[in-house]
């Protein structure tokens, strides 16, 4: 293992699967670096185990609530919940240095030169470019700096947004002015709004871009994704072509590195057969618009999600997260079928009829002769 790690945080089922996707797509591009993971416990038995496989080591952390004793100074201030759980990162002193990924980060090229950098090294933000963005940063753990952090959150205004960005730009206010060494090249973290708002500098530098950065509202697990065509079907709508083809990047690594550990970690009944891939499957984590309102495309309720303001007992429940997905996926070949046309299961190991890929394709074959005979 590695004293240099790269770290992300998911305190939902939600995003960890993206966690998921950081940890595939850091392996696929060959880091030598740790990879660590800090979680809440509110994640899900089959989540958390398929953690401990991608991940090197999973950190539990927890969260801000009413019975913090020790923070009692934060109490008026909710909203910094999952803000302080972000900076419990700074407290993995077994590392000499690690560099924090948001959990809706992809990484497509080697960026482990990364830990060249001093703390604390970020990209600037594209909305406001004096103000770095916080989803990519190098940093040194040190419970010294953890306890500094905890008090200058505990100020009145300490985050200019209610977020870790505004907390941690107020914290490190220096990192404008100080050291251009520490201003990190924008192909390090490009946040979506890049796509529509300068598009002739993505396609310019599309090549050298290292990281991508879904910051916005739309996250790539709200898509679907079909294997069959290779096409994503969802809330496209306004998402220029060159941040469709990395959201597609994102769903090909979820669909052949993730899924098959999920599948594994649930002793084996996702598997290939039992879901049609192959065969014009669907699968869906959290679709836009569903049953239950999980992750729903209403504007305040992804406000509300985005914020950590998560209600883990009802609608966002991994519950229906998991039904959800059920029912998002479909065998299109021999015929239509839906879980819901039986008693689903609130649990990712429900039966369903298995498709014989290869006897479809001995049909086909026998129609398509037939075809060219009357022909």
């Amino acid at each position: 293992m590695s004293s240099e790690a790269f770290v992300t945080l998911a305190t939902t089922d939600g995003y960890a699967l993206g966690a998921l996707v950081v940890a595939q797509s850091l392996r696929k591009v060959g880091t030598q670096r740790s990879l660590v993971v800090m979680i809440s416990n509110n994640l899900s038995d089959l989540i958390k185990q398929t953690l401990e496989t991608s991940f090197d080591e999973v950190v539990v952390v927890e969260e801000l609530n009413s019975y913090d004793n020790e923070n009692l100074t934060l109490l008026s201030r909710p909203e910094l919940g999952v803000t302080f759980t972000k900076i419990n990162c700074w407290l993995l002193e077994k590392y000499s240095k690690c560099v924090f990924l948001d959990a809706d980060v992809l990484v497509l090229r080697d960026i482990d030169d990364l830990f060249e950098r001093e703390e604390f090294s970020a990209a600037p933000d594209a909305g406001w470019p004096d103000c770095f963005n916080s989803g990519v940063f190098v940093y040194r753990p040190s419970k010294e700096t953890f306890r500094k952090l905890v008090q200058f959150a505990s100020q009145q205004d300490a985050s200019f947004d209610g977020g870790d960005q505004g907390l941690l730009n107020n914290f490190f206010s220096d990192w404008r002015t100080s050291d251009i060494s520490r201003h990190l090249p924008f192909i390090y973290n490009v946040t979506s709004n890049t796509f529509y708002s300068y598009v002739p500098a993505v396609k310019r530098f599309r090549n050298d871009i290292r990281l991508v950065h879904f910051a916005g509202a739309l996250k790539p697990w709200q898509l679907t994704y079909n294997p069959q065509n290779g096409k994503l079907s969802g809330n496209l709508e306004g998402q220029h072509d060159i941040q469709k083809e990395f959201l597609l990047h994102w769903w090909k690594i979820m669909y052949e590195r993730v899924w098959p550990q999920l599948s594994k970690n649930n002793q084996g009944t996702l598997t290939p057969s039992t879901f049609g891939f192959g065969a014009g499957s669907l699968f869906n984590y959290g679709s836009s618009t569903n049953d239950h309102g999980v992750q729903s495309g209403s504007v305040a309720h992804r406000r509300e999600w985005e914020a950590g303001v998560v209600d883990y007992q009802g609608r966002d429940s991994f519950t229906n997260i998991q039904e959800q997905l059920e029912k998002n996926i479909a065998h299109q070949q021999p015929q239509q079928y839906h879980p819901s046309q039986q008693n689903t299961q609130a649990t990712l190991g429900f039966d369903t009829p298995t498709v014989d890929v290869n006897q479809q394709a001995s049909t086909a074959k026998d129609q398509s002769a037939s075809s060219d005979k009357n022909e």
